[in-house]
């Protein structure tokens, strides 16, 4: 495996959880064994592509034979650091923070939410299933007393840059934004965004 991370292009990171969701599948189907061309008919990228991403983190199959299909998806996990399972908060207790608090697959895949916090007074204290959104003013020092790294945010536009700043200083480092908006952050710090509304114009220009 390369001694340096930044060496594999963000693309091909990128690609790695695809693999691993497609052969968690395949465990559920009682598959012990697949191919590069078994996972590019699912997935719909070239053999050669899966077989020279996987090729940049060592041997993981042998030629004629495939690959183990559970030996892969331990390998994958633990590329990907999820092999352990890493502590999460939500910030934003509208619509989005309700559906991601409930959504029940996080735990199988390596993560865990442990808070939702909030910054209006009306949602503080209120319910989301097992979880009483916090107060956001106390935010950071739970941050820092757990050493949670990870963040998922779901708040206005308006505030997202503000909400982002206070994550990083408490000592976030990943964060997954559902704001529709691009957020500034320092070298170090991984951002990645869900938005609907860019990815509906996206596919919308294939449809003339």
């Amino acid at each position: 495996m390369p001694e340096n991370n930044n060496e594999i292009p963000d693309i091909v990171i990128g690609r790695l959880p695809l693999y691993l969701r497609a052969l968690q599948y395949m465990v559920l189907e009682e598959q012990m064994v697949t191919s590069s061309k078994e996972l590019a008919e699912r997935l719909g990228i070239s053999a050669a592509q899966i077989r020279k991403d996987l090729s940049q983190f060592g041997e993981f199959g042998k030629q004629g034979t495939g690959y183990q299909v559970e030996f892969l998806i331990k390998k994958l996990r633990q590329i990907l650091n999820v092999d352990t399972i890493w502590d999460v908060i939500i910030i934003g207790a509208g619509d989005i923070g309700h559906g991601i608090a409930r959504y029940p697959n996080f735990g199988a895949q390596g993560f865990r939410v442990v808070a939702v916090f909030d910054n209006n007074p009306n949602k503080i204290g209120t319910k989301i299933g097992d979880f009483s959104v916090q107060d956001s003013a106390v935010m950071p020092a739970i941050i820092k007393q757990s050493n949670i790294k990870i963040a998922m945010i779901a708040v206005p536009a308006s505030q997202a840059q503000l909400v982002v700043d206070d994550l990083i200083q408490a000592g976030i480092k990943a964060i997954l934004n559902y704001a529709p908006i691009t957020i500034n952050v320092p070298k170090g710090i991984q951002i990645q965004y869900i938005d609907p509304v860019m990815h509906l114009q996206k596919m919308t220009y294939y449809l003339k």
